[in-house]
This record gives C-alpha cells, structure tokens and sequence, in this order.
C-alpha cells in the first residue's frame, strides 16, 4: 500500500528555515520515503508524542510523524535537529507547539 504524506504547515515552516539546500534535500527524500510501510520506519514515540513516530534524516535532523493506516496517510508534525538540551532541540520545539494547542495531529 502506498501512503498519502500529508505535511504540516509547520513542518514546512521547519524544513525551509534549515538553510543547508542539500540537508533540506536529504529530508525531503526521507519523508518521500514514508510512503512506503511508514509504520515500519522509525521508532514509536513516548509521553505527549505517543501514536507519533520518529525517524533519522540527515544526521542529527528527525523527522516526527504520524499513520493513519485506516486512511492511508501519514502526516509529517515536525522536522528539527536533535539537540539534547539545546533551545532548539526538536522535541522541546514540539512540546512547547503542542501546548500552545498550534499542532494538528490527526492526518
């Protein structure tokens, strides 16, 4: 079954501050490459993330997604840098947007 990929806008927002054109490439790729068994990618996510998953792009990038396979969509949520600690860490940009209620998460 090939999925429909579903971007939000603030992933889009995400993936174009990345300057590096090549990076930006290299992720676009990777989401392209959810449509194809997604469930099977990545590893499942914890805590406000749960039914999320996530996936390696370009290093240290993830790419945070989620399946409705009953639709047969995947919808990208985020895509940042992972950075343990840092203010621009992924996880703790995608905390603070779910909080302020600024997330979609159903595809």
């Amino acid at each position: 079954m090939v999925y429909e990929i579903l971007v939000s806008d603030i992933a889009v927002t995400m993936l174009k501050a990345i300057r590096d054109r090549r990076i930006q490439q290299k992720i676009g790729d990777r989401i392209d490459s959810l449509s194809q068994e997604p469930e099977k990618q990545g590893r499942g996510l914890r805590g406000e993330f749960v039914g999320c998953r996530r996936v390696h792009a370009a290093g240290r990038y993830r790419i945070i997604y989620k399946v409705d396979e009953a639709k047969g969509k995947v919808l990208v949520l985020f895509v940042g840098i992972r950075k343990e600690g840092g203010k621009e860490d992924i996880y703790e940009l995608a905390r603070k947007l779910i909080k302020l209620g600024l997330v979609e998460r159903n595809p």
